[in-house]
């Protein structure tokens, strides 16, 4: 009979484990968002597809979304026709990570001949085709290759008449193919960490650790949700959209050691591929919620359980086949804030305020390096300023909730055919209160040759900026721009013309609490780091005096 103690070492052990997947994922990919930014995730399943562990790096749209896409699989291929150095994929928005660019991948893990565990792993790939990512498609068959559940590898064997149709179909073949290869090898590494640690603890199978984890959580995140009054919290949150604006329309019900989310009201499918599959709602919404009740509480199976979403069907949260949903992230970065609304009614003076979140321009061209004529598409993520907390500032330029890390300039010059010619804080643009929003970027990007460039803005809080809370302002809204000083759209395929420059300004985060109540030191402290302006100091606060 194993102790509590030791196993509780034993689960960190096997996050531990999950986590040397995600850096060998990381260290092999050949694309910027994925071995710059982390976008992706990794974690270990049962035998019944429920998530026992996740690595610490990724992001929880991905995590969440895989948590609930891995029993998917078994319907293809049965645990017991499983095989050493099988691998399984699919890129199902409905069954997996909510759009055709992020593949999910599902390695089985053996001790001997005996199947323990599954890896699985979601990554986003740069290009698979179609009109590439974006809000513009009209249904899902324009957004590229849809891979359904079949076989990535049989028994150690590349399949490679799929790998050569989806190099064949993306604009990035290189860097699709290194990525999946990426995937492959921190599935295998995952299963070789996975038999040293049962071999260490004289173990040859994850049962007994797999039950204690889950009753574990299962309780820790029961015992959080039954300290929320019981009730049902209604908000409303509206955001740009693209063809008309959103409204985010939820009602969050706490009864009996449960959390319910019920999206009712909420606009419906949009035209354009901003609509999110419910799998992806599920994701964001949850963790939303968990990053207030139950942050300590690691993520799986039996965490995500206690929670529930619905909404009705061809609405924004949950278009059926075959609607648009490439640039679905849109939508979904925002659930955490619209779900926040009802938690700040549960437990005021808990969450936090509207955040920035992440923009993500999608830029392409037909020049290389040297001036050779070459198709490339680059993908980089940008962060927003983060909504001030209760207690705390809001973080500059952090992607909340999305949990990832901006790709740096080197790695932008390095891997495409662009020059940043500006990437810096963005003065006066984090909400006032007595805690003041995080500060956004202002980004100005051009291409290496003179040459035109298309770009896909999926750009959100231009005309809905992130809301304050308990008296706090609103950040600044975005604007995007050419150099020149022409206005672009937040949405949609535009172009950069010959010889001008891009030019982003990113949402700031909104404040939290009355302005009156700010340190009079920490104003003084915004002004000196240039991060808000004596002017705009001086409005806001009247107890600064400069």
């Amino acid at each position: 009979m194993r102790s509590a103690i030791d196993l509780q070492i034993m689960w960190n052990r096997l996050i531990a484990v999950c986590e040397e997947q995600a850096q060998v994922m990381i260290r092999a990919a050949f694309s910027p968002p994925v071995r710059e930014s982390g976008d992706i995730s990794a974690g270990l399943f049962d035998l019944k597809g429920r998530m026992l562990a996740q690595a610490v790096t990724g992001t929880p749209g991905h995590i969440n979304s895989m948590a609930q896409a891995v029993v998917h699989f078994f319907e293809e291929f049965p645990v017991d026709s499983m095989r050493p150095g099988d691998a399984y994929v699919t890129n199902d928005p409905w069954l997996a990570s909510g759009h055709l660019n992020d593949v999910t991948i599902v390695t089985p893990a053996f001790y001997g001949d005996k199947i323990v565990g599954l890896f699985a792993a979601t990554v986003h790939l740069v290009d698979l085709g179609g009109r590439g990512m974006g809000p513009d498609g009209k249904d899902i068959f324009e957004e590229g290759v849809a891979i359904p559940h079949m076989h990535l590898a049989r028994e150690g064997v590349i399949n490679r008449d799929l790998m050569r149709l989806l190099c064949a179909n993306s604009r990035e073949p290189l860097q699709t193919e290194g990525d999946i290869l990426a995937i492959i090898a921190a599935g295998d590494e995952g299963a070789a960490r996975l038999v040293e640690m049962l071999e260490e603890f004289g173990e040859d199978n994850l049962d007994v650790l797999g039950k204690y984890i889950l009753e574990t959580s299962l309780a820790a995140t029961e015992e959080a949700i039954r300290k929320l009054p019981e009730g049902i919290y209604r908000n409303k949150m509206s955001i740009d959209g693209y063809e008309k604006p959103v409204d985010l329309v939820v009602a969050m019900e706490v009864r009996d050691g449960r959390i319910s989310l019920d999206f009712e009201g909420t606009t419906e499918k949009s035209e354009f591929g901003i609509n999110v599959p419910i799998i992806y709602t599920g994701a964001y919404s949850f963790y939303g919620i968990k990053c207030v009740i139950a942050p300590e509480v690691p993520s799986n199976h039996a965490t995500l359980s206690l929670f529930s979403v619905k909404a009705p069907k061809n609405s924004i949260v949950n278009p059926l086949r075959p609607a648009p949903v490439s640039a679905r992230h849109i939508i979904g970065h925002a659930l955490p804030d619209a779900v926040m609304g009802c938690l700040e009614q549960a437990l005021p003076g808990m969450t936090l305020a509207e955040s920035g979140m992440m923009w993500n321009p999608y830029i392409r061209g037909t020049i290389g390096f040297e001036g050779e004529d070459r198709y490339w598409e680059f993908f980089s993520l940008i962060a927003g300023g983060m909504g001030a907390r209760s207690t705390k500032d809001g973080l500059n330029a952090t992607a909340f909730p999305a949990a990832l890390k901006g790709i740096p300039v080197e790695a932008i010059e390095n891997t495409a055919p662009l020059v940043v010619w500006r990437k810096e804080l963005r003065p006066d643009s984090g909400g006032v209160g007595k805690y003041r929003g995080g500060a956004g970027q202002t980004v100005e990007i051009g291409a290496l040759h003179e040459t035109e460039l298309t770009f896909k803005a999926m750009f959100e809080r231009i005309d809905n900026p992130a809301k304050g809370r308990a008296g706090g302002s609103a950040g600044a809204p975005g604007t995007v721009r050419l150099a020149s000083g022409k206005k672009l759209n937040g949405k949609g395929q535009q172009v950069i013309p010959k010889g001008e420059r891009l030019v982003i300004e990113i949402p700031g985060g909104g404040g939290y609490g009355d302005p009156a109540e700010r340190d009079v030191e920490a104003i003084a402290q915004d002004v000196s780091s240039g991060l808000v302006s004596d002017e705009a100091a001086r409005s806001a606060y009247p107890q600064y005096q400069g």
